[in-house]
């Protein structure tokens, strides 16, 4: 593993067409109703490189009166305009055409994630890979959507129709843009929807080349909306809208309880995702060869910036001392570096607020008893690059293992036999996902059940597809 003092990262080779694109976007604007118009505002905020802390571009702020003439062109796009009265071939067309324009940008876009977000480019890329199944689906799905016919007495004919909500507010995180823009999008508009997307400030630039894109399939105006801006600003006057129909966030579980809250004014549709403090469960029977990569992987994907990541591994007690070394050996081959060199394998976290959130974790496990195996400091020098830790000696009492950190920080708990690790995999306020390792097939669908998790992976991890669904239990995702 890379320890360094000095920065890691002193200079990028950026694409020419990236840096062209970064440089005709220096002027900030926001995407509504098919236009490019600067905040009314005309405040502006940096968006910064977390391997560098150089400035990428200045974006726009939205407030409340951008939200506004957002909504009301999503509003008469939906009331009036052609998208909900389209045939849903017609849809699924433009949608198809929206598509092909992504695969055609795929590399200018995963590179401006890595830069905005930091993310590896190999992480880039599989992300953005995983957001065009997704949408790829979706789009199929536009043709698919109806209702039912039932039985009638005569002279009497009864039905059920499938009718989209109308405007809908997307509001998602920084730690991958490009797959989340396109789980919020793709379904609301296959369905004859409006959207307003809402990315997080930290990273937002991806976003705008969506709309850049989207406009050019042929959205009609007011179909796709980007509004850039913060969450106390523009998160929460969309949240907050009489004239939005519906709120799907991702993020943390302390603003996904103002936004349910916010929804009450009309009451709202809210989907939430709200992150989670996943278990990883090894029994002392599992394919140590392959769980252990899982696992690097579980809790280092994305820098640890996941909020499926397996961030509590579970191992029974008489595998643990073996899978934790031979795990420590794994993440001391990590490259830490620039996320743009395709050597690399982890990248910095996203901003300065999560490196110092992601510091204070550190240093509280250490205070706390637990035992960092490998990493445990942050990296001094430029960029917001931190050690991926493995902590030993934790207990699930402790804060490093109640509270999500987001970042590349493993918490080790042993277990004694099923029913302990049922309880210490339950024992948390989330219940987003999990996973189970063992060559036991009775035992893979017994714990796999009794985990209270939406998405239960049994000898895999991070595995998905766009045809399941996402859900869980307590906070960690709600449907109201």
């Amino acid at each position: 593993m890379t320890i360094a003092s000095d920065p890691l990262v002193t200079s990028q080779r950026i694409s020419t067409a990236v840096e062209a694109w970064l440089d005709a976007h220096q002027q900030a604007q926001l995407m509504i109703g098919n236009r490019w118009v600067p905040a009314q505002s005309g405040k502006t905020f940096e968006s910064i490189n977390p391997a560098t802390e150089n400035v990428l571009a200045h974006v726009a702020e939205a407030d409340r009166a951008d939200v506004d003439d957002a909504v009301k062109a999503a509003r008469e796009a939906f009331d009036s305009g052609p998208w909900p009265r389209m045939s849903s071939h017609d849809r699924a067309r433009v949608m198809r055409r929206f598509g092909e324009l992504l695969e055609e940008h795929a590399d200018q876009l995963a590179e401006l994630e890595t830069l905005d977000n930091g993310m590896t480019i190999g992480a880039s890329k599989a992300f953005f890979k995983v957001g065009m199944e997704s949408y790829h689906f979706f789009a199929g799905q536009a043709t698919v959507v109806m209702g039912h016919t039932m039985p009638s007495a005569e002279g009497m004919f009864n039905y059920t129709r499938r009718e989209p909500i109308g405007v809908v507010g997307g509001i998602i995180p920084w730690n991958a843009p490009i797959v989340s823009a396109l789980w919020k999008i793709a379904p609301a508009v296959a369905c004859g929807n409006t959207i307003i997307l809402k990315p997080a400030e930290q990273a937002s630039l991806t976003c705008l080349y969506l709309g850049e894109l989207a406009i050019e399939a042929g959205f009609p105006a007011g179909v796709i909306n980007v509004l850039t801006g913060f969450g106390p600003g523009a998160g929460s006057a969309l949240s907050e809208h009489l004239d939005v129909d519906k709120i799907s966030f991702t993020g943390s579980t302390e603003v996904g309880k103002l936004i349910l809250q916010a929804s009450t004014g009309n009451l709202k549709r809210v989907t939430l995702e709200l992150g989670g403090k996943s278990p990883n469960v090894v029994f002392a029977d599992a394919a140590v060869e392959e769980a252990v990569p899982y696992a690097l992987a579980a809790f280092t994907t994305l820098t640890g910036q996941a909020c499926g990541a397996g961030s509590r591994l579970f191992v029974q007690r008489e595998l643990k001392d073996e899978f934790v070394e031979k795990l420590a050996q794994q993440v001391a081959g990590l490259k830490i570096g620039d996320p743009l060199d395709p050597a690399t394998t982890l990248g910095p976290l996203a901003s300065r607020e999560q490196f110092d959130r992601v510091s204070g974790y550190l240093a509280a496990g250490k205070e706390g008893g637990a035992i960092a195996k490998i990493g445990g400091e942050a990296l001094a020098g430029g960029g917001y690059f931190v050690q991926p830790t493995i902590f030993d000696g934790v207990d699930n009492s402790m804060r490093i293992a109640r509270e999500e950190i987001f970042g590349p920080v493993l918490s080790v708990i042993p277990f004694s036999d099923e029913d302990d690790a049922v309880f210490q995999g339950n024992d948390t306020t989330y219940g987003l996902g999990a996973s189970v390792w063992t060559r036991d097939v009775s035992r893979a669908h017994t714990i796999a059940h009794r985990l209270k998790a939406g998405m239960v992976w049994v000898n895999t991890y991070l595995e998905l597809d766009p045809t399941m669904p996402l859900g869980g239990f307590k906070i960690g995702r709600a449907h109201v």
